[in-house]
């Protein structure tokens, strides 16, 4: 494993295509509590679905259809804040979010705020192909999943103790929302990085053998947030982008931060207007611009040479890539 990809800009400097990146979510890591078994968990599921895109790759599929199946699996997993698994709202509910986005066409698909659709960014998918609108929320976007053969489940469907639990903790401590990797005092989880101060966000980025660059971005948004709340994850530009002319990226972390940033679009802006490389313009957005305003978080990107960026500015961010005829790499924490 290059060392360079346990930074906090991890940077990849050959231009070997086609490749995909994944994220499960960023925030403080609980080293005093973590346990080697759950530590191996996670690693061998980011591993298992950043292979599972890796093979569409290397079987001449699209990145629009790499990162639609890697966000899939990422919501399919009780481990990460998206799909089966989703944190909890104040009001004991779970509202998800999804977004996806074709770098070919500069396409897009989006929903916000679904109770009962149990892939939403299936949905989101089916947006981009099947709609002339973008962003559907609510009623309006479960009427168009069940319209376009979407899988639709009752909401106890995404329910887990785990998340549960969390939330008896936010509402007990008074705390106001929690991003779901941050709390290390409260924390018995003995996972990674700390279930109470995490950013659960999941996402995928890929370029295809064609060249061409996809993103999707997918999250039960925050614990104890207020019904309606809608994050970053489902705004263009913001938690999520994709241009063949520069960049794809999925975003992680305090979204409100993210979105007055429009953080996702401002890399590729900085790339196309400003000249500035991928490892710059990454370093930059995340380093520079979110932290004086709390952001705090990270994100994935492909440039549409097939550099890799996964740079965070909080102390862990699940992460991976896979480029096509080598080994994934996997991480958690910084080197």
């Amino acid at each position: 494993m290059s060392s360079s990809t346990d930074n906090s800009a991890a940077s990849v400097s050959n231009k070997k295509r086609p490749v995909i990146a994944i994220h499960g979510g960023a925030g403080a890591i609980t080293r005093a509590a973590m346990s080697a078994e759950k530590e191996q968990l996670y690693l061998a599921e980011l591993e298992r679905i950043v292979s599972a895109g890796q093979a569409i790759l290397a079987a001449g599929g699209s990145a629009l259809d790499a990162v639609t199946e890697a966000v899939r699996l990422l919501e399919e997993c009780p481990l990460f804040n998206a799909g089966k698994g989703a944190v909890f709202t104040h009001q004991g509910a779970h509202e998800l979010d999804a977004c996806i986005m074709d770098g070919r066409t500069l396409d897009a698909g989006a929903v916000c705020g679904v109770s009962h659709i149990r892939n939403p960014i299936l949905t989101a998918r089916k947006v981009l192909e099947n709609s002339p609108h973008v962003l559907f929320t609510g009623a309006g976007a479960e009427d168009f999943a069940r319209a376009n053969g979407q899988e639709m489940v009752e909401p106890e469907y995404f329910f887990t103790q785990e998340r549960y639990d969390q939330l008896q903790r936010a509402i007990a401590a008074d705390t106001g929302v929690m991003l779901d990797h941050d709390g290390a005092t409260l924390n018995a989880s003995g996972e990674p990085i700390d279930p109470e101060h995490k950013f659960g966000t999941v996402g995928a980025v890929a370029i295809d053998e064609l060249g061409n660059l996809a993103a999707a971005t997918s999250t039960g948004g925050m614990t104890n947030k207020q019904a309606g709340r809608v994050g970053d994850s489902p705004i263009i530009g913001a938690g999520c982008y994709a241009s063949n002319n520069t960049v794809a990226i999925s975003s992680t972390g305090t979204g409100e931060v993210f979105m007055r940033t429009v953080a996702a679009y401002d890399v590729a802006a900085l790339m196309e207007y400003a000249g500035l490389t991928l490892e710059e313009a990454t370093h930059k957005v995340v380093q520079e611009k979110l932290l004086p305003l709390g952001g705090s978080g990270g994100m994935i990107a492909v440039d549409k040479f097939g550099n890799v960026e996964l740079p965070f500015n909080s102390e862990g961010m699940y992460r991976g890539f896979a480029r096509v005829g080598e080994a994934p790499v996997v991480s958690i924490y910084r080197s």
